[in-house]
């Protein structure tokens, strides 16, 4: 008898609960918040009169834990694992945690997202949402973002927000963190004073984001360089613990993982690029586009070429497992290809229209274990 090989399942995010949509909610709530307070997160951080939630972008659980010598003081922290949101990355993750919801809500639901007529197919219009560019040029006037991503931020408060000076007038910028106070750092440092000086200032939340590690991982994959931007972000906690004021608490997150893809690279064979008119969304979560009436077709040829790396779902399979979230808008939907393909095994699938300026070695998007769980730690200064 031949064994037929048990494949993975996905690890679904897990909306209701140990998810990064939780997190702003419960720390602008407190404890008596309708929705209680997350039995995950430690009841010091409830306690504090100051807050700092510091996303640490590309820092997933897994990757932490095998390296927790190269950070001791954030490995050291309490807490543990969540879930992220799918798919799995920047655009998506860091709009679900500034609205407490999933991408199936807000609608920023991956990195490059189909946007003109639904049935005319992929090709005419795919919006990377990191540059908020398409191949027509810039779109911010095409699709606004305040009205693309129609959620409220930070439950309608007015937090201060630092991040790199760099993204400050960026589209993706106005869809996730419009309406609130921008600060800009051009270096670690900077990052590091900027937040010391805003609750030196007095204010009771801080959110503050770094993106080196995922751009490391990206560009030099999860060896050496990795580790030295690792060690670099540990010490960079450290020196906030040690200048908070008394008191402060600190929780550290991030809005996915990573996987070592490299040159693992798979291209779509000639059955199924018949039967598209394009793709969107990344390669570790690859949404395809079918021609009018050949959906049916699609899902049986993406099946028969990838069963064996990929979970092969179609767009009602998708819906109706939760993987966007609970609910899903219709304009959420409308931005969605007919067939996902969600690599589990360490591969990735190209797309020959999308531009990258570099050779992505560390990749994220899909829903294995390596890029769903981050962290969710915490100390009080």
């Amino acid at each position: 008898m031949v064994e037929v090989p048990l494949l993975p399942d996905p690890v679904v995010p897990d909306y209701g609960d140990a998810c990064v949509t939780r997190l702003v909610p419960a720390l602008l709530d407190g404890p008596d918040g309708p929705n209680g307070w997350p039995r995950w997160l430690s009841t010091e951080v409830g306690e504090a009169s100051q807050v700092l939630l510091l996303v640490l972008d590309g820092l997933g659980w897994n990757q932490l834990q095998g390296r927790s010598d190269q950070a001791p003081v954030v490995a050291g922290l309490k807490g543990g694992p969540i879930t992220t949101v799918a798919p799995t990355t920047t655009a998506a993750a860091l709009t679900s945690i500034s609205t407490g919801v999933p991408p199936g809500e807000h609608g920023v639901v991956g990195y490059r997202i189909a946007v003109g007529d639904p049935g005319m197919g992929a090709s005419t219009e795919i919006l990377n949402a990191l540059r908020w560019t398409s191949t027509i040029g810039d779109a911010r006037r095409r699709h606004d973002p305040r009205a693309f991503q129609p959620c409220s931020l930070f439950g309608d408060q007015w937090p201060p927000v630092v991040t790199r000076r760099a993204f400050l007038e960026s589209g993706f910028t106005a869809a996730h963190l419009s309406d609130t106070r921008l600060v800009g750092y051009d270096h670690r440092a900077g990052l590091v004073d900027s937040v010391i000086t805003a609750f030196t200032a007095g204010e009771s939340f801080v959110y503050a984001y770094w993106d080196d590690i995922d751009r490391t991982a990206h560009e030099f994959g999860l060896a050496d360089r990795y580790d030295e931007e690792l060690a670099a972000c540990d010490a960079m906690v450290d020196e906030l613990l040690n200048r908070l004021p008394a008191g402060t608490a600190v929780v550290v997150t991030a809005d996915h993982g990573q996987v070592h893809v490299d040159e693992r690279m798979l291209e779509l064979p000639g059955q199924v690029t018949g039967l598209i008119d394009g793709q969107s969304g990344e390669a570790r979560f690859r949404w395809l586009h079918a021609r009018p009436g050949a959906a049916a077709d699609l899902v049986t040829e993406a099946r028969n070429a990838f069963s064996d790396v990929a979970w092969v779902r179609t767009l009602d399979e998708v819906a109706a497992a939760g993987w966007l979230g609970p609910v899903m808008t219709g304009a959420a939907r409308q931005r969605l290809g007919d067939v996902a393909v969600v690599p589990f095994e360490p591969v990735a699938i190209v797309d020959p229209v999308e531009q990258i300026s570099i050779h992505l070695i560390g990749r994220h998007g899909s829903l294995t274990a390596d890029e769903v769980l981050v962290p969710a730690l915490c100390a009080v200064a």
